[in-house]
């Protein structure tokens, strides 16, 4: 699946956050994660993230208004 058109492979996890609308730069600013972190969790198809990295990550769409669990997006 591209992204944007150009040609970018894109995980669940970033698929889900562009059909939102969400930009991972918004999530980095709330979790302080490293921008690697989350351009790992949103392009790469076999990351599977931290139980501590994801509750970050829930704990920040949460604050946004979004509910979602980690087995949606990653095979836990």
């Amino acid at each position: 699946m591209s992204w944007f058109g150009l040609g970018k492979k894109r995980s669940k996890f970033g698929r889900w956050l562009d059909s939102k609308g969400i930009k991972q730069e918004d999530i980095r600013k709330r979790t302080k994660l490293g921008s690697g972190t989350l351009t790992s969790m949103c392009n790469d198809q076999d990351y599977v993230p931290k139980i501590s990295t994801w509750v970050k990550v829930q704990r920040a769409l949460k604050s946004m208004g979004y509910d979602v669990d980690r087995d949606k997006f990653f095979d836990v």
